[in-house]
């Protein structure tokens, strides 16, 4: 065994003066100090260009579309036979090119840009220009709303969106517009558009106002020439003392709840989140609303599960507020508010993100997956089949782009808002689109998910997507009529 010895520590030298350890001490402080220092710039350090996927991606296709910071959503259609997609063009800075581009993706690995749209004079346009573009069916015939948001000092102030006959394509001779929705008494147009097929056999369009909340509009009566345009009623928003702002909703859904039998619309806005019952749609009904959330001011995104009980939220980034694009997606849990005494919901259960320092915008909910835009981090996907522990499970960059040097910057703040601006899904075959504010269009495909449809995960078979011809699933249908008897 090895023999263990300890020695007797000998004796140090005198101490140095008093001033020689001051000066050793005032040293050793400022090298803590700048040792601190470069490691926290080296933590807020811009991250590197994000480039590349997760290896369950694959990218079937992409189409350069404009200049920096220039599109706007996208939508799909859902129809196999109808291999069309459409993009939203923006107005930003000196780019004028409000209005939108249709894609053709009957093969998605070989899309053709098949046709564009500008707004007449779009020189004298200020403003956001063509934020959000939807697709609808009625009475056998195909439409595509683009809706609008222009400034108070050009053309078009009071346009809201431009409906057209998308019936004819792939033939883009026979597109043809068939009204505009103006609003003359609320500025700024449509920043957001929701078509509906509503459980009474309406087609409805909700639209985003500024100054009152949601207008809904009877899109029969609107193709009719209908003097009031259609309109049937509004969806109020609360009021907060922030002026016109102050009663805004943004990117909302709207969805039919087979389990309570209701339309029921979502609504994210100045202060939070509020669920409506639309069932009759001229008289909406407040149900629940989410408010006093910690750490959150303003609702910008919300999506539901296909049963109701959940939804997916997202707050908006201000931009005099910078961190406060640091929250999560929350997930709350809309039970106890529904079914119990709670008249509102204030805690989340469950939280993700992609990145701390950066910020998403929309998201396709097909459970258990939520397919997102998400600006400099481009698609990326989460499982929610534990709305308590979601996990990312994809994600596709498409923006390459330097960190905060997107829309609205300037030499004082830096935003990032540039990248993945829209997200779709075609549940029929899994096709996930992406728009990317820069980078334009964007074709891709996740592994083993070909599809979806509700039941096979146990659900009802609600999503964005709209039955036009039948209307939503778990819909009382009418009885029919049985003849007499001779």
């Amino acid at each position: 065994m090895r023999r263990i010895t300890w020695r007797k520590r000998e004796a140090r030298p005198s101490a140095a003066p008093r001033s020689h350890r001051l000066r050793r001490a005032v040293a050793w402080s400022a090298f803590l100090v700048a040792l601190s220092t470069s490691r926290a710039a080296a933590q807020e350090a811009p991250p590197a260009l994000k480039v590349g996927a997760s290896d369950n991606i694959q990218l079937l296709s992409h189409i350069p579309l404009g200049a920096t910071i220039s599109v706007g959503d996208v939508e799909v259609e859902q129809e196999l036979s109808r291999p069309y997609v459409y993009v939203s063009r923006l107005n930003y800075r000196t780019v004028k090119e409000a209005g939108f581009h249709i894609i053709a993706v009957g093969n998605p690995k070989q899309p053709r840009l098949i046709y564009q749209w500008h707004i007449e004079n779009p020189e004298l346009h200020t403003g956001l220009g063509g934020t959000d573009g939807h697709y609808f069916k009625l009475r056998g015939r195909y439409y595509y709303v683009q809706a609008f948001q222009f400034g108070q000092t050009g053309p078009d102030k009071d346009l809201g969106a431009v409906v057209f006959d998308v019936t004819g394509l792939p033939d883009t001779s026979r597109i043809k517009e068939v009204g505009r929705l103006r609003v003359p008494d609320m500025p700024n147009g449509f920043h957001n558009v929701f078509p509906y097929k509503h459980s009474d056999g309406r087609v409805l369009l909700f639209a985003v106002v500024q100054s009152l909340g949601a207008n809904v509009y009877d899109m029969d009566k609107f193709l009719s020439g209908d003097s009031s345009q259609g309109f049937i009623g509004r969806v109020p928003a609360p009021v907060i003392g922030l002026g016109p702002m102050g009663r805004a909703y943004h990117d909302f859904y709207v969805a039919y709840d087979p389990a309570t039998r209701q339309d029921k619309f979502y609504g994210p806005g100045y202060t939070g989140y509020q669920v409506y019952d639309v069932s009759v749609p001229e008289r909406p009904r407040l149900l629940t609303s989410i408010t006093g959330i910690p750490g959150m001011i303003i609702g910008h995104t919300i999506q539901a599960t296909p049963d109701g009980r959940y939804v997916v939220t997202y707050p908006e980034e201000d931009q005099s507020l910078r961190n406060h694009r640091h929250n999560p997606v929350r997930i709350f849990d809309l039970k106890p508010a529904l079914e119990g005494p709670a008249p509102t919901v204030h805690r989340s259960i469950g939280a993700w993100t992609p990145d701390w320092r950066n910020f998403i915008h929309n998201m396709e909910l097909r459970w258990p997956y939520v397919f997102v835009s998400s600006y400099e981090d481009g698609l990326q996907v989460f499982n929610m089949m534990d709305p308590t522990n979601p996990y990312t499970v994809a994600r596709y960059y498409t923006c390459n782009c330097p960190h905060e040097q997107g829309y609205g910057s300037s030499p004082e703040i830096g935003t990032v808002l540039n990248g993945a601006w829209g997200v779709d899904v075609r549940n029929a075959d899994g096709l996930i689109v992406i728009s990317d504010l820069t980078t334009g269009f964007w074709a891709l495909k996740m592994n083993c998910f070909d599809g979806w449809n509700g039941h096979q995960w146990g659900m009802p078979n609600i999503s964005s997507v709209q039955d036009w011809d039948h209307g939503p699933e778990g819909t009382p249908k009418p009885p029919q009529k049985v003849s007499a008897r001779s």
